[in-house]
């Protein structure tokens, strides 16, 4: 990877932690340079439009990496049920190992956040949900649950799961997601078309 990519690349997971630790009202950028240890004229460089274009990428970079920890559940595991819940497991380890820090969840560290505030951080936080959303719904879908029962579904494992990860920070407890995993086999099952 080239300096360049380097320093983009830890402006924007500087930003991203920063984000999800303070917030992004609270979040400058001036505090985003000294952390990355990246030269001021970098940051302008590579987000010209300032802190809310940077917040974008950081979305973007948000989805990327979840998005690609759904899919290798989701290829680990011929069941889909079993790659959710295995998803959320996996996710309650890390949350433990981190010390419950830096695992807000997406819904509130930027969505609940900015919605009111940028049409298109609003935007690129729906972007988020969708495409997590669409890959829980696609992969349900492939096992011959319909259309419509497969994109309920996964607005309601996405809704479960950053509900949980919620409970489980704020409490300092993985149950929450651990419970939370138990109930996937039987939302897949028994939940009736809305």
């Amino acid at each position: 990877m080239s300096e360049r990519q380097n320093a983009k690349q830890s402006i924007v997971e500087t930003a991203s932690k920063l984000f999800v630790t303070q917030g992004y009202h609270a979040t400058g950028l001036s505090q985003i340079i000294k952390e990355s240890e990246c030269p001021k004229g970098s940051v302008y460089y590579y987000f010209p439009k300032g802190k809310e274009e940077l917040a974008i990428a950081s979305i973007e970079c948000t989805k990327q990496v979840v998005l690609a920890k759904w899919n290798d559940c989701f290829n680990k595991y011929d069941n889909p049920a079993e790659a959710i819940a295995m998803f959320i497991k996996e996710l309650a380890v890390d949350v433990a190992k981190n010390g419950y820090e830096g695992y807000v969840p997406f819904s509130f560290w930027i969505a609940a956040e900015t919605s009111s505030v940028s049409d298109k951080l609003r935007e690129a936080s729906q972007s988020v949900f969708a495409a997590w959303q669409n890959v829980i719904s696609s992969r349900l879908h492939m096992t011959g649950i319909g259309q419509a029962k497969s994109n309920e579904l996964g607005t309601v494992i996405v809704s479960l799961l950053e509900g949980a990860l919620l409970l489980a920070i704020t409490n300092r407890d993985t149950t929450p997601l651990l419970s939370a995993s138990k109930c996937v086999p039987y939302l897949i099952t028994k939940c009736p078309s809305l």
